[in-house]
């Protein structure tokens, strides 16, 4: 018997497993469908191009025909390995905006508010820029400037600031607008996943025990209080009992599924599969919003970018220079945050990430050539989509409506309207004029806005920030699924512990805010946390 199961050693669960088992009176078992994340391209930073395809890593989720992106099916890489997404994400270390948590609280988060997380944020961070009022200097999670910084990068923040936007040294300090270098999740010129900050540490702890290739059937019950979880390693099931609780750290896909798979969800979906209804939450698979995002990608005159870069030679040049050389890159290097005209607060509704290579389908179209790419997301879609399940059986990827684009004011076009605008303004600017070839997508004859239109229904992608389907929010909100102590409603002993929790998307990427879900969530089981 354990004291805590956790499911799912992501980003959250990695956390969570470290900070439980300080306690050495505490058993804890984590549990993750996916291999140890053993792989070397998972370790060198610019090893997550190699990783696009690699589905042993990968769960490969598609959603559903998008209704408003031409009927297309995107694709959902998740992590699927020790360290979940953080092991296959491109490391980019951002908070969002300090409003964002305040916005949670105003939601029925209580207690989530900017003042109450900043904490979690800085215990969880080792800057290598040392501690400060914003920062955590000596937490396990590794926080790098770039290490090695293409020519490319350099020219596009020269060109931003040439169109009018500020600088910035620091995407997570005083304010968020600006244009800069990420820092990323790094240590030493080596990835910092969830696994290598946190679980690599304690994998000897005694009372401490991970099991890869596990994956959870349901969870079990008595009565309405959760007792243990049903899980599979190859063919053969085990059940593991949990004597105080089990902690889904799932992920938004993968925890309301199980949630559902166990009797928890809208009672007219899990009747229509057989299911009986232990907790009927109609909030469990809603709320599923994500940041849609547009390329904007040219050819480059000069061999710079990353594209001509032989895989073979950048991986023997990281490893014989100490860590260093192109293989030491997130390859997503600069970037920025800014406010449209469509902005509603002081807040930036929109984040660039610039890559100095070619970037088509997730990088799984390999094109000819040189060139680079700049990604424009809208931070705060207004559209909701929802997760449901496929089937009965736990093996079965359940359906993903993403409804991207589908809120009724058309308020999230708009605003990729406008974010494809103002980065091809970027790259209009002189400090490209040596190195601009000819525009790939969307192409030099798209230039009315209907054309533009067509060509994001045509080409805009996900760029991997999954939330809300198990929102948090007030005991009392029938919308909500757990409570601000992340408790999910209706039941005992069960919590969810992830991003799937957050009842909005934060202003950027949701990497690091998921962590400090974790680091908040460690507290509020062992009754510490304010």
């Amino acid at each position: 018997m354990y004291d805590y199961i956790i499911v799912g050693a992501g980003s959250a669960g990695c956390v969570l497993a470290n900070r439980l088992s300080e306690d050495p009176d505490c058993r804890v078992l984590l549990l993750e469908a996916g291999p140890s994340d053993w792989h070397p391209f998972i370790h060198m930073p610019a090893g997550l191009a190699k990783l696009v395809g690699k589905k042993g890593v990968n769960w490969d989720y598609n959603t559903a025909p998008e209704p408003e992106l031409g009927g297309r099916e995107l694709w959902w890489p998740r992590g699927k390995v020790l360290g979940g997404s953080s092991s296959i994400n491109a490391m980019c270390y951002i908070r969002g905006h300090a409003r964002d948590y305040d916005e949670w609280a105003t939601l029925g988060a209580e207690g989530w508010q900017w003042s109450n997380v900043l904490g979690y944020f800085k215990r969880s961070e080792g800057n290598q820029r040392g501690a400060s009022e914003l920062h955590g200097g000596d937490g396990p999670l590794g926080v790098s400037d770039p290490r090695h910084r293409n020519p490319l990068s350099e020219v596009f923040l020269e060109a931003a600031a040439q169109a009018g936007h500020a600088r910035s040294d620091d995407f997570n300090g005083p304010r968020q607008d600006g244009f800069g270098w990420y820092q990323t999740t790094t240590r030493d010129g080596a990835r910092c996943s969830s696994a290598a900050a946190y679980l690599a540490p304690v994998r000897r702890r005694a009372n401490l025990k991970v099991i890869t290739g596990a994956r959870a059937s349901r969870v079990t019950f008595d009565q309405a209080r959760a007792t243990g979880v049903v899980y599979t390693v190859g063919r053969k099931a085990y059940c593991e009992v949990a004597a105080r609780e089990v902690i889904l750290c799932g992920g938004a896909i993968n925890s309301p599924q199980l949630l559902m798979l166990s009797g928890i969800g809208p009672a007219g979906e899990l009747r229509r599969h057989g299911i009986g209804v232990l907790a009927d939450l109609p909030g469990v698979g809603a709320n599923l919003h994500d940041h849609l995002d547009i390329c904007t990608l040219q050819r480059c005159t000069q061999g710079l970018s990353y594209d001509t870069a032989s895989d073979a030679a950048v991986a023997f040049q990281y490893y014989l220079m100490g860590r260093r050389g192109p293989g030491a890159s997130n390859i997503a290097e600069s970037g920025g945050f800014l406010r449209s005209h469509l902005a509603e607060d002081e807040r930036p509704d929109l984040q660039f990430h610039f890559v100095p290579a070619q970037l088509d389908d997730h990088g799984r179209n390999r094109m000819p050539g040189s060139g680079y790419t700049l990604h424009a997301c809208g931070l705060r879609p207004r559209s909701r989509g929802r997760l449901t399940l496929a089937s009965a059986n736990p093996a079965d990827k359940p359906r993903i409506e993403a409804a991207y684009l589908s809120d009724a004011e058309g308020y999230d076009l708009k605003v990729l309207v406008e974010a494809l605008r103002l980065g091809r303004e970027i790259l209009a600017q002189p400090a490209f004029a040596p190195y601009r070839g000819e525009e790939v997508f969307p192409g030099p004859d798209v230039r009315d806005e209907a054309g533009i239109i067509e060509f994001i229904r045509r080409k805009a992608e996900s760029i991997y920030h999954p939330v809300g389907t198990c929102r948090m929010g007030s005991a009392g909100d029938p919308d909500t699924v757990v409570d601000p102590q992340l408790r999910v409603k209706g039941v005992a002993g069960l919590r969810v512990v992830d991003a799937s929790v957050m009842p909005r998307l934060v202003g950027g990427n949701t990497n690091a805010p998921t962590m400090m879900i974790a680091e908040r969530a460690a507290d509020l089981i062992r009754g510490l946390a304010a």
